[in-house]
């Protein structure tokens, strides 16, 4: 432990339902602190919230405060996100008494300090990459505690609580929390302009960047990544395209659209050839960033090279879901044009070899999009029109706003005009309304299709609910269900 600093006994979460919310609940309920939270979405993680003995408000009413109040008194903390907006009312009665409230990346930074920490950030990958990381740690029998953005394979879940030395998590770049971060070691897997609600542009995201490596113990960047080549210093480069000056080298020789036989590489000297077990170039990207942390950690590569073999992609990261009506299902978190044209690209090249996937060789592309927030839809609907332009049918639903205010003239139907220019004979629907998708599934797609869905908002839970059917959480053959 680096520090022996405490925060109150009673902790309470305004939105603990959220991927990073909960995980640093669980955290420090594990750590025995006492936890509360609300949030006006019931879902299964809440429900594994209550079960650790979380107690959830399942409305954010400022009665909750009184609530807490009269069981802990005043010697709380109140945690919210930058996604809790001035007028939520349990932080307007948070605020009304007086009580101290921290955004969330104050308590991932009270983790941070606890620990010998790997913090992983960039523009994409940050999930897989700290994913990576945290199973390569665990098969080198190095358990490290772990705060994830999406449900790790190895653990079922986004966290991990453990005694060992590192923490392991990421650095949301979003609203610019991340300057609060002093990691040992910082992973930075790319750089682009991301998050156009929060930042005037490339140049003011690059600041930011700029912060945190400096704040870096130990730094690893992509030296691919023109942004971050031509911007950060003082770093361990890795790379996926050359091996001369680069101290974490991963070079491709084989793809089958489904696994990347690649040479590794440390300071230019031939290490070993290995099999990273996960489709898409921009994935053996996230794992040398992986294997170079690792390494920084001072693990030793023949133990490294244990966990190979066993990595998988985080949940909502090209996940097949299963197949239904002898169509594949896929579903990716893909947001940014580039995430798309990477979920895009897997996608044709596992049409393009003929890969059997769920025991069905897809021949067509179909895929299914959510818009998430109007500013970005505004800044990128060309480049959304570009990637998307590359399927053989496209259904693009309504926005989903995360919390935004409505932009006058920026619809799905934006993205949709922009790809009718690229290709009008492209098959598009833009949807008034979620509850035409069903119907507009059931008319035109065909058995053998790759059905890949797309988005950050509820598009996965929307899509569930249309006609996926469950058993076990997975997908079985069967009719469509209104």
């Amino acid at each position: 432990m680096k520090k022996t600093q405490k925060l109150p006994p009673h902790i309470h979460f305004i939105g603990i339902g959220g991927i990073g919310m909960s995980a640093l609940a669980m955290i420090l309920a594990k750590n025995g602190y006492s936890i509360s939270g609300s949030d006006k979405t019931k879902s299964l993680t809440l429900k594994k919230l209550a079960e650790n003995h979380i107690n959830i408000f399942q409305t954010q009413d400022e009665s909750n405060i009184d609530k807490i109040l009269e069981v802990h008194g005043k010697d709380i903390l109140i945690v919210r996100s930058s996604a809790i907006h001035e007028d939520n009312l349990e932080l307007s009665k948070a605020k009304k008494y007086n009580l101290k409230i921290n955004h969330r990346s104050e308590i991932l930074a009270f983790l941070i300090e606890q620990k010998r920490s790997i913090i992983v950030s960039g523009s994409h990958g940050k999930t897989t990459t700290s994913t990576y990381i945290t199973t390569l740690f665990s098969y080198a029998k190095r358990n490290p505690t772990a705060i994830i953005g999406g449900i790790v394979p190895l653990y079922k879940k986004n966290y991990n609580v453990s005694d060992g030395e590192f923490l392991i998590a990421e650095a949301d770049e979003s609203d610019g929390s991340l300057v609060k971060f002093n990691p040992n070691i910082g992973v930075i897997t790319n750089l682009e302009l991301e998050h156009v609600d929060h930042y005037v542009d490339l140049e003011d995201l690059i600041k930011t960047m700029k912060k945190f490596s400096q704040k870096c113990e130990y730094l690893i960047t992509n030296f691919d990544c023109e942004n971050l080549r031509h911007n950060i210093a003082d770093s361990k480069w890795f790379s996926i395209e050359k091996i001369s000056n680069i101290d974490f080298a991963l070079i491709p020789k084989e793809s089958n659209g489904y696994e990347i036989v690649a040479e590794y590489y440390e300071k230019e000297k031939f290490i070993d050839i290995i099999k990273i077990p996960v489709p898409g170039i921009h994935n053996l990207s996230n794992a040398v960033a992986a294997i170079a942390a690792c390494r920084i950690a001072g693990i030793d590569f023949k133990d490294i090279n244990k966990g190979i073999n066993n990595l998988q992609l985080p949940s909502r990261r090209f996940e097949n879901k299963g197949s239904w009506k002898n169509r594949i299902i896929i579903e990716d978190y893909a947001h940014h044009p580039t995430e798309i044209d990477a979920a895009i690209s897997i996608a044709s090249t596992i049409i393009k070899k003929k890969h059997n996937l769920s025991k069905i060789t897809p021949k067509r592309l179909v895929t299914i999009f959510q818009p998430h927030r109007y500013s970005r839809t505004q800044k990128f609907h060309k480049e959304f029109a570009k990637s998307l332009s590359k399927s053989d049918l496209v259904f693009i639903t309504p926005i989903y706003s995360a919390g935004e205010v409505e932009i006058e003239g920026i619809s799905n139907k934006t993205i949709g005009d922009e790809i009718k220019k690229l290709k009008p004979n492209l098959e598009i629907y833009t949807l008034d309304n979620n509850q035409n998708l069903i119907n507009l599934i059931k008319e035109h797609t065909i058995e053998k299709d790759l059905i890949l869905i797309m988005g950050a908002g509820d598009i996965n839970k929307i899509c569930t609910n249309l006609f996926l059917k469950y058993i076990n959480n997975k997908l079985i053959s069967g009719n469509l269900a209104a």
